[in-house]
């Protein structure tokens, strides 16, 4: 009997892991963050979740969305949209890989309806930007790691709009060698896509069906990634058979059991990759779940669009899993992928069934950064007050911005240059990691309650200004400070020094101040040329007041008053980056009606018309070749449109704004002089005149775009307050001798109101362009503009006109209507402009008209920011480079935004990571 109770608890736990097999993976590495929340509970599939309580950072809001009953969705976490970072510190085992997610549910949580963006990051490294696009949908991100210390970072920063928030955070604890690649030491995978082909249903696979609560989306859910170009013939196919995964780790049974097949030979997807162009880490899942007859057999190809290296090798699932219900997982561990990937699975000439696919699986690397090498030094000084607030900031002292008592240095692995801790209450001696900052420049521990000696900071040879007065330290200056060869600024008094300070310190080109330490002193007889004592608080004050008085006079004496004809005055005005202006307006230049004359030779050449009048062509006594604007109409809205441009055009100055030269209102005739762009409208070269057949190649087209959108962005963020055009069309985008895009007419343009969301107007613009929210609301944002922007992007890939009857069939009037019923069902040949004659590849085609369908949403929020649509019609050109096609001034464009960093393009990702490429083979893991 003593030899029985062993094996009945052994039998006992082997029935109790037969029937509840994950029980234990939940409970351990298993951490489920209700951000918000107040109380632990488990949910609905039986994981169990904790309140981030513990978090002293942030503020808390209810939400309520529609059809959302899940508990960690009833609150979130938001926190202050200022320059710091906000971050979780998760702990974890080192050495162990993990699943890491975080999601966002807005639910208009600040009553806005102002959708924020900012970014997420792990530790140093950028992980991703969170842009939201829908109050009531959540954004996921999942990032799989290997964690190399005991604690991990998440941190929320950098908003744009509205402010940072979180909804969930959750870890997930991996086994063995899962999700292993020989780059991890400096690569995460960030998740992209994660796909169970052949679903019953719209409902993700996750936990308790995978042990490890991986999210396998349904390919009939179209918001995960879009999967469209479906072949025709394609089916889907189930079993109840148990299907042998080989490891505990590799896709659940319950995503195996169902798959997709090519009944008439192929399989055909295409997958929008979130993150990418990039490295990547592709699988894809494969197990034979039909009954195949003796003499039938299933043999395919996969095949990727310029990839003929890897179209060659053969798929054969019985081969490399001999029976059924067998899987085989052949993949690449190191891929370069686009952000939209088209693939197609055929079926060989000696294979009788067509191809079959269960699931997917697509990572990009994402480089980690190191980030600041004082990081351990900084640590040391935290440990000394466990207990403060501004000790838990967390992640990286200085990535992705830093801490914020401390300033860091703008290099990749950046140094902490300042230590700002002034009254923050700090006790002990000085801690000694500081002296450890080898970039540290200034140091500021005033007005704290530090004791003992002022330690040696020889290894900070950068310092230049120390702040140690009103603290109770004491001994000697120490002549270790003779060592700081660039130290300018040494402040001490009240304290309790003692000694003499020493007379090379006193001879050094110093300002010392050391009142107030009672029993330190000079040597007696002994006096310095470059000794200087800091000037008293009420002598500092005098010549403070004395200093703002000469400057508010001096400041007065050099405004300048423009007072030209017709009163154009100059008044406050925006203050344009690349003005050359003191900040106020530069005064329009005024012409004379005979130089207009005498320039046009007599209005001679008309080289156009709109509703505003007609436009000469003239050349100035200098030679400079110009486009004089008639003004027609003699009304008053005439007129204040014609006092609006030039008012307007005065004052902004950038590349891809037309350049307004001047005016003339003599005689009763009101003029505006510009520039003469020599290659007409973008509108003539697409559908009009100046076609001849021979229409703008794809990359042209891009590269006005780009142009055009750098001209609008420049209006939204390089002017302030920001000007709204207002009527952005194909044919107020100019192209001069170079094919170089100008913005122009700014006849109907209004500023922003700072502060304001929106500016109440009544409704101008053009039909086909004009935002019909604006329309309805006769409320202008610059989103109005996004909108008119995506119907220009529409033209630059169809070549068809905004409004037409004849071109879009007998349901569409519209370019929108027209271009969104073929975008959305996958069918963009259907759209694109003939005479490209597939000059074009075919992802930055997909990109531009992804980018162009987010412009013409029909509410503003939901639309991008020009600069983002900026960034991606950048990525589509760098796309277009690396296939090889080329144009004659390709390299002319600049790849970063004209008006401001958070523009900057970070250009394809396709040669960041250094691997051999012969690595790039299909593996079965």
């Amino acid at each position: 009997m003593e030899f029985r109770v062993p094996f009945i608890l052994f039998y006992l736990s082997l029935i109790l892991l037969l029937f509840f097999p994950f029980s234990s993976a939940q409970m351990t590495g298993f951490l489920s963050l209700d951000c918000g929340g107040n109380g632990n509970f488990i949910d609905e599939i039986g994981l169990q979740w904790n309140p981030d309580d513990k978090l002293t950072y942030g503020e808390i809001s209810n939400i309520s969305v529609v059809n959302e009953t899940r508990n960690q969705y009833k609150t979130l976490r938001h926190f202050p949209a200022d320059s710091r970072k906000y971050c979780y510190t998760l702990d974890v085992v080192s050495r162990t890989r993990y699943l890491l997610r975080a999601t966002f549910l807005y639910g208009n949580f600040d009553n806005n309806n102002f959708y924020p963006k900012f970014d997420i990051s792990v530790g140093a490294t950028h992980w991703s930007t969170i842009v939201i696009s829908d109050a009531n949908i959540i954004e996921t991100r999942e990032l799989i790691f290997l964690a190399t210390s005991p604690t991990i970072s998440v941190c929320l920063s950098n908003a744009t709009t509205g402010q940072p928030f979180i909804s969930t955070l959750e870890l997930r604890q991996f086994n063995g060698s899962i999700y292993y690649t020989e780059f991890e030491q400096h690569f995460y995978l960030s998740v992209s896509a994660r796909i169970n082909f052949g679903a019953a249903s719209d409902a993700p696979i996750r936990y308790p069906d995978d042990p490890f609560d991986r999210i396998w989306q349904s390919d009939s859910f179209k918001k995960a990634n879009y999967l469209v170009d479906v072949a025709a013939g394609t089916q889907k196919i189930s079993t109840n058979v148990s299907v042998d995964v080989n490891r505990f780790e590799l896709p659940p049974a319950k995503v195996m059991q169902t798959a997709v097949v090519g009944t008439k030979g192929s399989l055909s997807y295409r997958v929008d990759l979130n993150g990418f162009p990039g490295f990547g880490w592709a699988v894809t899942y494969f197990a034979e779940i039909e009954n195949l007859a003796q003499e039938e057999s299933r043999k395919f190809r996969l095949v990727l669009p310029g990839r003929p290296d890897i179209s060659m090798p053969v798929v054969n699932i019985e081969e490399n899993a001999p029976g059924k219900y067998r899987l085989y997982e052949p993949g690449y561990t190191n891929l370069s992928l686009p952000f939209v990937l088209s693939f197609k699975f055929k079926k060989t000439n000696d294979s009788s069934k067509g191809p079959l696919l269960n699931a997917m699986e697509i990572n990009k690397y994402l480089e980690k950064n190191s980030g600041s090498p004082d990081g351990d030094a900084i640590s040391s000084l935290l440990s000394y007050y466990p207990s403060a607030d501004w000790t838990k900031e967390g992640g990286d002292p200085c990535l992705p911005v830093p801490w914020s008592w401390v300033h860091c240095s703008s290099d990749p692995q950046p140094r902490i240059v300042s230590i700002l801790l002034s009254n923050k209450n700090l006790t002990g001696t000085i801690p000694l990691g500081i002296t450890k900052l080898t970039g540290l420049v200034e140091l500021w521990l005033d007005g704290n309650m530090l004791t003992g000696p002022i330690p040696d900071f020889s290894g900070c040879m950068d310092l230049k200004i120390i702040h140690l007065e009103k603290n109770q330290l004491t001994g000697p200056l120490p002549t270790t400070l003779l060592n700081l060869p660039n130290l300018k600024e040494l402040y001490v008094q009240n304290n309790m020094l003692s000694g003499i300070i020493p007379s090379d310190l006193r001879n050094k080109d110093l300002v010392l101040n050391y009142t107030g330490n009672f029993n330190l002193h000079k040597e007696s007889g002994k006096k310095s040329d470059k000794y200087v004592i800091i000037i008293g608080s009420v002598v500092g004050a005098a010549v403070l007041l004395l200093a703002t008085v000469i400057s508010f006079f001096t400041i007065n004496k050099g405004k300048k008053k423009y007072d030209q004809k017709d009163h154009f005055v100059s008044h406050p005005s925006p203050s344009m980056v690349s003005s050359k202006n003191d900040g106020h307006a530069e005064a329009a230049h005024a012409f004379s009606y005979s130089e207009i004359q005498n320039s046009t030779n007599n209005f001679e050449k008309k080289i156009g018309s709109g509703g505003f009048g007609v436009v000469y062509y003239g050349k100035l006594d200098d030679g400079k070749e110009i486009a004089v604007k008639v003004l027609t109409s003699n009304s008053y809205q005439g007129k204040r449109e014609f006092s609006n441009e030039v008012s307007l055009l005065s004052r902004i100055h950038h590349r891809n704004l037309v350049q307004f030269l001047g005016y003339c209102r003599e005689e009763g005739n009101c003029m505006l002089i510009y520039e003469f762009m020599h290659n007409g409208t973008l509108k003539e070269h697409l559908y009009g005149p100046l076609t001849h057949g021979q229409s703008i190649d794809w990359i042209k087209r891009l590269q006005v775009a780009e142009d055009a959108a750098k001209g609008i962005e420049y209006l939204h963020t390089g002017c302030v307050p920001a000007v709204i055009h207002r009527d952005v069309k194909s044919s107020n985008i100019l192209l001069d001798r170079q094919m170089r895009a100008k913005v122009s007419d700014f006849g109907l343009s209004k500023l922003a109101v700072e502060g304001v969301s929106h500016v109440s107007s009544i409704v101008r613009g053009t039909v086909g362009y004009l935002d019909p929210e604006y329309y309805i609301s006769q409320q202008l944002t610059d989103k109005s503009d996004v909108y008119s922007f995506g119907v220009i992007l529409l033209e630059l890939i169809s070549g068809q006109e905004a409004i037409s009857n004849d071109s879009f069939g007998t349901n569409c009037r519209n370019i929108v209507q027209w271009a969104k019923l073929h975008i959305e069902s996958g069918d963009i040949q259907g759209i694109i402009d003939p005479v490209l004659q597939g000059n074009f590849d075919l992802q930055s085609m997909w990109k531009i008209a992804e980018k162009a369908m987010m412009c013409i949403q029909p509410h503003g929020h939901m639309r991008p920011s020009i600069s983002e649509v900026l960034k991606e019609i950048q990525d589509a050109l760098s796309i277009e480079r690396e296939s090889g096609r080329n144009s004659d001034d390709l390299s002319r464009n600049s790849i970063h935004s004209s008006t401001h960093m958070g523009s900057m393009d970070y250009g394809v990702a396709e040669n960041f990571l250094s691997i051999d490429e012969s690595i790039a083979q299909p593996t079965a893991r």
